[in-house]
Protein backbone atom coordinates (compact mmCIF):
# COMPACT_ATOMS: atom_id res chain seq x y z
CA UNK A 1 0.00 0.00 0.00
CA UNK A 2 1.33 3.32 -1.08
CA UNK A 3 1.87 5.90 1.89
CA UNK A 4 -0.07 8.84 0.80
CA UNK A 5 0.80 12.16 3.05
CA UNK A 6 1.31 15.95 2.10
CA UNK A 7 5.04 15.48 2.19
CA UNK A 8 4.61 12.70 -0.56
CA UNK A 9 3.49 14.71 -3.06
CA UNK A 10 7.11 16.20 -3.53
CA UNK A 11 8.72 13.04 -4.52
CA UNK A 12 5.85 11.92 -6.89
CA UNK A 13 8.16 12.25 -10.13
CA UNK A 14 11.84 11.92 -10.32
CA UNK A 15 13.67 15.07 -9.67
CA UNK A 16 14.67 16.46 -13.77
CA UNK A 17 16.36 19.57 -14.27
CA UNK A 18 14.84 22.18 -16.58
CA UNK A 19 15.54 21.28 -19.97
CA UNK A 20 18.11 22.98 -22.40
CA UNK A 21 17.85 24.46 -25.41
CA UNK A 22 15.48 23.10 -28.33
CA UNK A 23 15.92 19.09 -27.56
CA UNK A 24 14.33 20.12 -24.36
CA UNK A 25 11.57 21.99 -25.56
CA UNK A 26 10.05 19.27 -28.36
CA UNK A 27 7.21 17.57 -27.82
CA UNK A 28 7.63 13.47 -27.47
CA UNK A 29 7.05 11.07 -30.27
CA UNK A 30 4.48 9.44 -28.19
CA UNK A 31 2.62 12.49 -27.46
CA UNK A 32 2.57 13.65 -31.26
CA UNK A 33 1.55 9.73 -31.61
CA UNK A 34 -1.53 10.30 -29.42
CA UNK A 35 -2.36 13.32 -31.01
CA UNK A 36 -2.99 12.04 -34.14
CA UNK A 37 -5.49 9.27 -33.08
CA UNK A 38 -7.54 12.05 -30.68
CA UNK A 39 -7.64 13.96 -34.13
CA UNK A 40 -8.96 10.75 -36.04
CA UNK A 41 -10.96 9.90 -33.50
CA UNK A 42 -12.66 13.07 -32.59
CA UNK A 43 -13.54 14.14 -36.43
CA UNK A 44 -15.39 10.34 -36.33
CA UNK A 45 -16.94 10.92 -32.62
CA UNK A 46 -17.58 14.45 -33.60
CA UNK A 47 -19.57 13.98 -36.44
CA UNK A 48 -22.28 12.07 -34.35
CA UNK A 49 -21.88 14.37 -31.35
CA UNK A 50 -22.84 17.34 -33.90
CA UNK A 51 -26.10 15.76 -34.98
CA UNK A 52 -27.09 14.41 -31.96
CA UNK A 53 -29.20 17.00 -30.29
CA UNK A 54 -30.93 18.06 -33.07
CA UNK A 55 -31.93 14.32 -34.41
CA UNK A 56 -32.62 13.64 -30.46
CA UNK A 57 -34.81 16.88 -30.03
CA UNK A 58 -35.98 17.65 -33.29
CA UNK A 59 -36.52 14.34 -34.64
CA UNK A 60 -37.65 12.14 -31.74
CA UNK A 61 -38.85 14.91 -30.38
CA UNK A 62 -37.18 14.67 -27.12
CA UNK A 63 -38.06 17.22 -24.50
CA UNK A 64 -35.36 18.64 -22.57
CA UNK A 65 -35.34 16.81 -19.47
CA UNK A 66 -35.16 14.14 -21.79
CA UNK A 67 -32.17 14.99 -23.78
CA UNK A 68 -30.52 15.76 -19.85
CA UNK A 69 -31.30 12.29 -18.80
CA UNK A 70 -29.43 10.65 -22.05
CA UNK A 71 -27.08 13.64 -21.83
CA UNK A 72 -25.63 12.84 -18.50
CA UNK A 73 -25.66 8.83 -19.07
CA UNK A 74 -23.60 9.60 -21.93
CA UNK A 75 -21.15 11.28 -19.68
CA UNK A 76 -21.55 9.35 -16.93
CA UNK A 77 -21.05 5.86 -17.87
CA UNK A 78 -17.70 7.40 -19.26
CA UNK A 79 -17.16 8.42 -15.22
CA UNK A 80 -17.82 5.12 -14.10
CA UNK A 81 -15.52 3.26 -15.89
CA UNK A 82 -12.68 6.09 -15.46
CA UNK A 83 -11.21 4.06 -12.40
CA UNK A 84 -11.40 0.83 -13.82
CA UNK A 85 -8.86 1.95 -16.91
CA UNK A 86 -6.69 3.60 -15.05
CA UNK A 87 -6.22 0.66 -13.26
CA UNK A 88 -6.04 -2.13 -15.12
CA UNK A 89 -3.56 0.47 -17.46
CA UNK A 90 -1.46 0.41 -14.28
CA UNK A 91 -1.49 -3.20 -13.86
CA UNK A 92 2.05 -4.61 -14.96
CA UNK A 93 3.33 -1.86 -16.12
CA UNK A 94 2.84 -1.96 -19.42
CA UNK A 95 -0.85 -2.01 -20.41
CA UNK A 96 -1.47 1.68 -20.40
CA UNK A 97 -1.70 0.92 -24.81
CA UNK A 98 -3.75 -2.19 -24.37
CA UNK A 99 -6.54 -0.28 -22.28
CA UNK A 100 -6.57 2.28 -24.66
CA UNK A 101 -7.05 0.50 -27.31
CA UNK A 102 -9.58 -1.55 -26.44
CA UNK A 103 -11.67 1.85 -24.66
CA UNK A 104 -10.96 3.03 -29.28
CA UNK A 105 -12.09 -0.03 -30.35
CA UNK A 106 -15.25 -0.18 -28.28
CA UNK A 107 -16.22 3.45 -29.24
CA UNK A 108 -15.63 2.32 -33.04
CA UNK A 109 -17.84 -0.53 -32.96
CA UNK A 110 -20.64 1.60 -31.47
CA UNK A 111 -20.78 4.06 -34.27
CA UNK A 112 -22.58 1.15 -36.91
CA UNK A 113 -25.01 0.12 -33.47
CA UNK A 114 -26.40 3.71 -34.31
CA UNK A 115 -27.44 2.96 -37.84
CA UNK A 116 -29.35 -0.44 -35.86
CA UNK A 117 -30.66 1.62 -32.84
CA UNK A 118 -34.47 3.23 -33.75
CA UNK A 119 -35.92 3.52 -30.14
CA UNK A 120 -34.80 5.59 -27.05
CA UNK A 121 -33.26 2.80 -24.68
CA UNK A 122 -31.38 1.22 -27.99
CA UNK A 123 -29.67 4.62 -28.65
CA UNK A 124 -29.15 5.01 -24.66
CA UNK A 125 -27.54 1.60 -24.90
CA UNK A 126 -25.66 2.32 -27.66
CA UNK A 127 -24.21 5.36 -26.02
CA UNK A 128 -23.22 4.14 -22.64
CA UNK A 129 -21.57 1.66 -24.54
CA UNK A 130 -19.60 4.39 -26.26
CA UNK A 131 -18.54 6.67 -23.53
CA UNK A 132 -17.51 3.27 -21.67
CA UNK A 133 -14.76 3.28 -24.57
CA UNK A 134 -14.25 6.42 -23.67
CA UNK A 135 -14.22 6.67 -20.07
CA UNK A 136 -11.40 3.14 -20.34
CA UNK A 137 -9.47 4.81 -23.05
CA UNK A 138 -8.57 8.60 -21.63
CA UNK A 139 -7.28 7.93 -18.34
CA UNK A 140 -4.20 5.69 -19.93
CA UNK A 141 -4.01 8.00 -22.84
CA UNK A 142 -3.39 11.17 -20.46
CA UNK A 143 -0.89 8.80 -18.61
CA UNK A 144 1.26 8.13 -21.23
CA UNK A 145 1.07 12.02 -22.90
CA UNK A 146 2.10 12.43 -18.66
CA UNK A 147 5.01 10.17 -18.52
CA UNK A 148 6.40 10.83 -22.35
CA UNK A 149 7.05 14.60 -20.95
CA UNK A 150 8.90 16.34 -18.14
CA UNK A 151 7.12 18.42 -15.48
CA UNK A 152 8.50 21.32 -16.86
CA UNK A 153 7.07 20.69 -20.34
CA UNK A 154 4.03 18.85 -19.08
CA UNK A 155 1.41 22.03 -19.97
CA UNK A 156 2.90 22.35 -23.66
CA UNK A 157 2.35 18.45 -24.10
CA UNK A 158 -0.79 18.12 -23.46
CA UNK A 159 -1.50 21.50 -24.82
CA UNK A 160 -0.05 19.61 -28.67
CA UNK A 161 -2.35 17.21 -27.83
CA UNK A 162 -5.56 18.67 -27.21
CA UNK A 163 -4.64 21.08 -30.32
CA UNK A 164 -4.29 17.79 -32.59
CA UNK A 165 -7.13 16.68 -30.87
CA UNK A 166 -9.39 19.60 -31.74
CA UNK A 167 -8.29 19.69 -35.12
CA UNK A 168 -10.45 16.89 -35.74
CA UNK A 169 -13.19 18.13 -33.45
CA UNK A 170 -13.61 20.90 -35.76
CA UNK A 171 -13.53 18.61 -38.94
CA UNK A 172 -16.38 16.48 -37.85
CA UNK A 173 -19.07 18.58 -37.43
CA UNK A 174 -17.92 19.87 -41.02
CA UNK A 175 -17.64 16.71 -42.66
CA UNK A 176 -21.05 15.58 -40.62
CA UNK A 177 -22.63 19.10 -42.48
CA UNK A 178 -21.26 18.14 -45.69
CA UNK A 179 -22.96 14.58 -45.61
CA UNK A 180 -26.59 15.90 -44.23
CA UNK A 181 -26.60 18.37 -47.40
CA UNK A 182 -25.33 15.56 -50.13
CA UNK A 183 -27.39 12.69 -49.05
CA UNK A 184 -30.87 12.38 -48.85
CA UNK A 185 -30.47 9.55 -45.61
CA UNK A 186 -28.43 11.61 -44.01
CA UNK A 187 -27.65 10.37 -40.63
CA UNK A 188 -27.25 7.30 -41.54
CA UNK A 189 -24.70 8.14 -44.19
CA UNK A 190 -22.97 10.12 -41.17
CA UNK A 191 -23.35 7.16 -38.92
CA UNK A 192 -21.07 4.79 -41.45
CA UNK A 193 -18.72 7.46 -42.43
CA UNK A 194 -18.02 7.70 -38.55
CA UNK A 195 -17.19 4.23 -37.95
CA UNK A 196 -15.25 4.14 -41.06
CA UNK A 197 -12.66 7.31 -39.99
CA UNK A 198 -13.06 5.19 -36.10
CA UNK A 199 -11.40 2.38 -37.44
CA UNK A 200 -8.81 4.22 -38.90
CA UNK A 201 -7.69 5.72 -35.67
CA UNK A 202 -7.51 2.33 -33.92
CA UNK A 203 -5.11 0.81 -36.49
CA UNK A 204 -2.97 4.13 -35.64
CA UNK A 205 -3.08 3.59 -32.38
CA UNK A 206 -2.03 0.21 -32.87
CA UNK A 207 0.55 0.35 -34.98
CA UNK A 208 2.72 3.92 -33.86
CA UNK A 209 1.98 4.16 -29.98
CA UNK A 210 4.66 2.83 -28.25
CA UNK A 211 3.75 0.86 -25.01
CA UNK A 212 4.23 2.28 -21.68
CA UNK A 213 7.48 1.23 -20.91
CA UNK A 214 8.95 2.58 -24.36
CA UNK A 215 7.39 5.74 -23.33
CA UNK A 216 9.03 6.07 -20.36
CA UNK A 217 12.34 6.44 -21.80
CA UNK A 218 11.35 9.36 -23.72
CA UNK A 219 11.71 10.94 -20.02
CA UNK A 220 14.19 11.89 -18.23
CA UNK A 221 16.18 9.09 -17.02
CA UNK A 222 15.98 7.93 -13.12
CA UNK A 223 16.54 5.10 -11.16
CA UNK A 224 13.06 3.48 -9.16
CA UNK A 225 13.01 0.26 -7.20
CA UNK A 226 10.17 -1.91 -8.74
CA UNK A 227 6.86 -0.36 -7.07
CA UNK A 228 4.24 -2.72 -5.70
CA UNK A 229 1.11 -4.05 -7.15
CA UNK A 230 -0.98 -1.20 -7.94
CA UNK A 231 -4.53 -2.00 -6.54
CA UNK A 232 -7.84 0.45 -6.14
CA UNK A 233 -7.50 1.31 -2.68
CA UNK A 234 -3.64 2.75 -3.19
CA UNK A 235 -5.56 4.64 -6.20
CA UNK A 236 -7.83 6.08 -3.57
CA UNK A 237 -5.29 6.55 -1.44
CA UNK A 238 -3.93 9.80 -3.36
CA UNK A 239 -6.88 11.63 -1.95
CA UNK A 240 -4.97 11.68 1.32
CA UNK A 241 -2.59 13.75 -0.43
CA UNK A 242 -3.35 17.26 0.05
CA UNK A 243 -2.44 18.76 -4.08
CA UNK A 244 -4.46 15.51 -4.74
CA UNK A 245 -7.86 16.02 -2.77
CA UNK A 246 -7.83 19.71 -3.58
CA UNK A 247 -7.40 19.05 -7.12
CA UNK A 248 -10.07 16.40 -7.83
CA UNK A 249 -12.53 18.71 -5.07
CA UNK A 250 -11.55 21.92 -7.40
CA UNK A 251 -12.63 19.93 -10.23
CA UNK A 252 -15.54 18.32 -8.97
CA UNK A 253 -17.09 21.99 -7.89
CA UNK A 254 -16.83 23.32 -10.84
CA UNK A 255 -17.89 20.15 -13.11
CA UNK A 256 -21.52 20.91 -11.07
CA UNK A 257 -21.85 24.48 -12.80
CA UNK A 258 -20.18 23.26 -16.37
CA UNK A 259 -23.37 23.16 -18.80
CA UNK A 260 -23.42 20.36 -21.27
CA UNK A 261 -21.88 21.28 -24.43
CA UNK A 262 -25.21 20.66 -26.39
CA UNK A 263 -27.03 22.35 -24.26
CA UNK A 264 -25.08 25.08 -25.33
CA UNK A 265 -25.39 24.57 -28.70
CA UNK A 266 -29.82 24.67 -28.35
CA UNK A 267 -29.35 27.93 -26.42
CA UNK A 268 -27.91 29.19 -29.34
CA UNK A 269 -29.99 27.84 -31.58
CA UNK A 270 -33.19 29.46 -29.61
CA UNK A 271 -31.82 32.54 -29.24
CA UNK A 272 -30.60 33.17 -33.19
CA UNK A 273 -33.09 31.42 -34.93
CA UNK A 274 -30.31 29.30 -36.36
CA UNK A 275 -31.98 26.79 -39.25
CA UNK A 276 -31.69 23.00 -38.52
CA UNK A 277 -29.13 22.40 -41.57
CA UNK A 278 -27.00 25.15 -39.74
CA UNK A 279 -26.75 23.45 -36.81
CA UNK A 280 -24.27 20.73 -37.18
CA UNK A 281 -21.67 23.97 -37.94
CA UNK A 282 -22.15 25.64 -34.46
CA UNK A 283 -19.84 23.44 -32.75
CA UNK A 284 -16.80 24.53 -34.89
CA UNK A 285 -16.69 28.01 -33.56
CA UNK A 286 -15.61 26.54 -30.25
CA UNK A 287 -13.44 23.52 -31.70
CA UNK A 288 -11.58 26.69 -34.18
CA UNK A 289 -11.04 28.45 -30.68
CA UNK A 290 -10.16 25.57 -28.54
CA UNK A 291 -7.41 24.72 -31.94
CA UNK A 292 -6.01 28.04 -31.46
CA UNK A 293 -5.37 28.24 -28.16
CA UNK A 294 -4.38 25.19 -26.64
CA UNK A 295 -1.00 24.78 -27.34
CA UNK A 296 -0.24 28.42 -26.39
CA UNK A 297 -2.28 28.23 -23.10
CA UNK A 298 -0.69 24.95 -22.11
CA UNK A 299 2.86 26.85 -22.61
CA UNK A 300 1.31 29.32 -20.38
CA UNK A 301 0.49 26.97 -17.87
CA UNK A 302 3.87 25.89 -17.65
CA UNK A 303 5.60 29.54 -16.92
CA UNK A 304 2.60 31.21 -14.49
CA UNK A 305 1.09 27.96 -13.40
CA UNK A 306 -1.61 25.72 -14.15
CA UNK A 307 -3.99 26.54 -11.96
CA UNK A 308 -3.94 30.56 -12.55
CA UNK A 309 -4.81 29.44 -15.94
CA UNK A 310 -7.20 26.78 -15.30
CA UNK A 311 -9.41 29.47 -13.22
CA UNK A 312 -8.96 32.20 -16.21
CA UNK A 313 -10.69 29.05 -18.55
CA UNK A 314 -13.46 29.59 -15.95
CA UNK A 315 -14.34 32.95 -16.14
CA UNK A 316 -14.16 32.66 -20.07
CA UNK A 317 -17.34 30.42 -19.40
CA UNK A 318 -18.87 32.37 -16.88
CA UNK A 319 -18.53 35.74 -19.52
CA UNK A 320 -19.92 32.98 -22.64
CA UNK A 321 -23.14 32.72 -19.95
CA UNK A 322 -22.91 35.83 -19.63
CA UNK A 323 -23.67 36.85 -23.15
CA UNK A 324 -26.28 33.99 -23.77
CA UNK A 325 -28.21 35.94 -20.84
CA UNK A 326 -27.50 39.25 -21.72
CA UNK A 327 -30.28 41.49 -24.12
CA UNK A 328 -27.75 41.74 -27.07
CA UNK A 329 -28.97 40.27 -30.32
CA UNK A 330 -25.67 41.25 -32.59
CA UNK A 331 -24.33 39.51 -35.54
CA UNK A 332 -21.30 38.75 -33.51
CA UNK A 333 -22.77 37.27 -30.16
CA UNK A 334 -22.40 33.76 -31.57
CA UNK A 335 -19.21 34.45 -32.50
CA UNK A 336 -18.44 35.91 -29.50
CA UNK A 337 -20.04 32.90 -26.87
CA UNK A 338 -18.27 29.79 -29.05
CA UNK A 339 -14.66 31.67 -29.11
CA UNK A 340 -15.21 32.21 -25.05
CA UNK A 341 -16.67 27.96 -25.30
CA UNK A 342 -13.69 27.30 -26.82
CA UNK A 343 -11.38 29.45 -24.66
CA UNK A 344 -12.57 27.81 -21.50
CA UNK A 345 -11.60 24.58 -22.96
CA UNK A 346 -8.40 25.48 -24.56
CA UNK A 347 -7.72 26.79 -20.78
CA UNK A 348 -8.95 23.83 -18.45
CA UNK A 349 -8.93 20.37 -20.05
CA UNK A 350 -6.01 19.76 -20.52
CA UNK A 351 -4.28 22.17 -18.17
CA UNK A 352 -6.53 20.52 -15.28
CA UNK A 353 -4.32 17.00 -16.69
CA UNK A 354 -0.69 18.51 -16.38
CA UNK A 355 -1.29 19.84 -13.01
CA UNK A 356 -2.68 16.77 -11.70
CA UNK A 357 0.53 15.11 -12.85
CA UNK A 358 2.74 16.96 -10.56
CA UNK A 359 1.36 15.29 -7.56
CA UNK A 360 0.43 11.80 -8.74
CA UNK A 361 3.50 8.82 -8.61
CA UNK A 362 4.51 7.30 -11.69
CA UNK A 363 3.56 3.90 -10.90
CA UNK A 364 -0.29 5.25 -10.27
CA UNK A 365 -0.55 7.81 -13.19
CA UNK A 366 -3.19 6.26 -14.80
CA UNK A 367 -5.26 5.61 -11.77
CA UNK A 368 -5.03 9.09 -9.92
CA UNK A 369 -5.26 10.82 -13.18
CA UNK A 370 -8.94 9.03 -13.55
CA UNK A 371 -9.44 9.86 -9.97
CA UNK A 372 -9.91 13.23 -10.80
CA UNK A 373 -11.40 12.59 -13.94
CA UNK A 374 -14.33 10.20 -12.57
CA UNK A 375 -14.89 13.28 -10.23
CA UNK A 376 -15.01 16.17 -12.90
CA UNK A 377 -17.09 13.86 -15.00
CA UNK A 378 -19.62 12.87 -12.32
CA UNK A 379 -20.49 16.26 -11.74
CA UNK A 380 -20.83 17.29 -15.04
CA UNK A 381 -22.90 13.85 -14.98
CA UNK A 382 -25.19 15.84 -12.32
CA UNK A 383 -25.21 19.33 -13.75
CA UNK A 384 -26.39 18.14 -17.23
CA UNK A 385 -29.73 15.89 -15.82
CA UNK A 386 -30.17 18.99 -13.51
CA UNK A 387 -29.84 21.72 -15.90
CA UNK A 388 -32.28 19.57 -18.68
CA UNK A 389 -34.80 19.59 -15.30
CA UNK A 390 -34.62 22.64 -14.85
CA UNK A 391 -35.28 23.64 -17.96
CA UNK A 392 -38.23 21.61 -18.81
CA UNK A 393 -39.56 23.27 -15.33
CA UNK A 394 -38.89 27.24 -15.56
CA UNK A 395 -37.75 27.73 -19.41
CA UNK A 396 -33.90 27.78 -20.39
CA UNK A 397 -33.09 31.43 -18.89
CA UNK A 398 -34.02 30.78 -15.96
CA UNK A 399 -32.07 27.65 -15.80
CA UNK A 400 -28.91 29.25 -17.52
CA UNK A 401 -29.24 32.05 -15.39
CA UNK A 402 -28.95 29.46 -12.00
CA UNK A 403 -26.07 28.11 -13.37
CA UNK A 404 -24.26 30.78 -14.21
CA UNK A 405 -24.76 31.80 -10.16
CA UNK A 406 -23.78 28.56 -9.43
CA UNK A 407 -20.25 28.55 -11.24
CA UNK A 408 -19.64 31.93 -10.04
CA UNK A 409 -19.64 30.68 -6.41
CA UNK A 410 -17.86 27.37 -7.42
CA UNK A 411 -14.75 29.47 -8.86
CA UNK A 412 -14.73 31.42 -5.44
CA UNK A 413 -14.56 28.64 -3.90
CA UNK A 414 -11.85 26.57 -6.22
CA UNK A 415 -9.97 29.95 -5.62
CA UNK A 416 -9.89 29.75 -2.19
CA UNK A 417 -9.04 26.11 -1.88
CA UNK A 418 -7.25 26.14 -5.16
CA UNK A 419 -3.60 23.68 -4.68
CA UNK A 420 -0.63 25.46 -3.62
CA UNK A 421 2.22 26.26 -6.81
CA UNK A 422 4.96 23.02 -7.07
CA UNK A 423 8.22 23.49 -7.93
CA UNK A 424 7.91 21.71 -11.14
CA UNK A 425 4.99 23.90 -12.45
CA UNK A 426 6.70 27.31 -12.95
CA UNK A 427 9.25 27.12 -15.22
CA UNK A 428 11.71 30.10 -15.69
CA UNK A 429 11.16 32.30 -18.87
Amino acid sequence: MYVADSRAAASAEPAARPPAGRRGTAIAPTVLALGSVSLITDVSSEMVTAVLPLYLVAGLGLSPLGFGLLDGAYNGFSALVRLVGGHFADRGGGRHKTVALFGYGLSALCKPLLLLAATLPTIGMVLAADRTGKGLRTAPRDALISLSSTPATRGRAFGVHRAMDTTGALLGPLAAFLILRATTDGYDAVFTVSFCVAALGVLVLLLFVPRRHEAAQETAKGIHPAPPRPTFRSALALLRRREVRRTTVCALLLGLATVSDSFVYLLLQRRLGVPDQWFALLPLGTAAAFLLLAAPLGRLADRVGSWRVFLAGHAALLAAYGLLLSPWHGSALPYAVLALHGCFYAATDGVLMAAASTAIPQELRSSGLAVVQTGQALARFVCSIGFGAAWTAWGDRTALGAATLALAAGAAVAYAFRPAHTPAEVVPA
